[in-house]
């Protein structure tokens, strides 16, 4: 059942959802299990290929119950195979096929779930970016990005944890344009990944999220919104380039090409790599200190090698 043409069947639902950048961690990480590869190239190639039907909270007006109540998963797959974006031959738990499960359900209601000959984007709900600062990936919900974000350039502000920057962000201290960088919050520096929801509430809070971005090594919840990329690979705490990021210094984000960069030259983050030194790990001892030694980046969905 666990094939790579079902995990492919995943990843399309998701960016036709437009659902959380999480789906970017729990796919690679299932898959990774089975046996079978999902590297974010793929991700965006899926991205590419397939519309996004619905504007679920906090993204839309629509919650998941009036997208149960218009038909539910199996309208969107339906939706999805009259541009064939789907493999419904594929065998599930129930002893059917997926094309079988999904006979004769229909969208009953066109603005939960948008015809596929009418999206709200053209494209999948989430991004991968990549760029000199995030080599690996940084991941973005599109689907929950303001149009004039899309593409964005300001001066970085640099905070080593979540609750700096949240205190920073309610002191006022964070001005229109600002691009908020909160880094050794990954895999290994968390240790654990936490979600970044309460900054980018407090950034929406402020009335800010349409002019400031956010950038972490961490990882938001299904409930983010803004230009919130997270996932940012190499993590700071194995001395990614987000760990060599300065104050001021000028980040340039564009989401339709997928690109996130810091303005800096090859040779100013190499000589700042060259002084860089790793941070005092926060937890050392007991079972946390065992993940953070095994963890694995985020753009291999966090698993644990040993």
């Amino acid at each position: 059942i666990m094939t790579k043409e079902a995990f492919m069947n995943a990843l399309t639902m998701d960016m036709a959802l437009g659902c959380s950048t999480n789906t970017m961690l729990h796919l690679p990480a299932i898959a990774h299990e089975a046996g079978v590869e999902i590297n974010m190239e793929i991700a965006n190639e899926v991205s590419d290929r397939t519309p996004n039907l619905c504007h679920l909270a906090p993204a839309g007006p629509t919650y998941m119950e009036d997208l149960n109540e218009a038909g539910g998963i199996y309208a969107v797959m339906n939706e999805l195979d009259k541009k064939g974006l789907l493999n419904l031959d594929l065998i599930t738990v129930s002893g059917k096929t997926m094309r079988e499960n999904i006979q004769g359900c229909i969208n009953l209601d066109p603005e939960v779930i948008r015809p596929i000959e009418n999206p709200y984007m053209p494209n999948g709900g989430i991004a991968v970016l990549k760029g000199n600062l995030a080599p690996d990936t940084g991941i973005v919900k599109r689907s929950a990005v303001l149009p004039e974000m899309m593409v964005h350039e300001g001066p970085a502000r640099v905070f080593d944890c979540e609750e700096d920057a949240i205190a920073a962000i309610t002191g006022g201290k964070i001005n229109k344009g600002d691009v908020v960088v909160i880094r050794y919050e990954g895999p290994k520096g968390g240790p654990g990944m936490r979600e970044m929801l309460n900054p980018t509430s407090a950034i929406a809070g402020m009335g800010l999220d349409s002019t400031v971005a956010l950038i972490t090594d961490g990882r938001f919840s299904g409930a983010s919104r803004g230009a919130s990329i997270g996932h940012v690979s190499p993590e700071a705490a194995v001395g990614g380039p987000i760990a060599l990021v300065e104050e001021g210094d000028i980040i340039s984000i564009d989401i339709p090409a997928n690109k996130l960069n810091v303005k800096v030259s090859d040779e100013e983050l190499a000589a700042r790599k060259a002084k860089w030194q790793p941070r005092e790990p926060r937890v050392k001892d007991g079972y946390l200190h065992r993940y953070a030694s095994l963890v694995t980046s985020g753009n291999r969905g966090a698993v644990l090698e040993i």
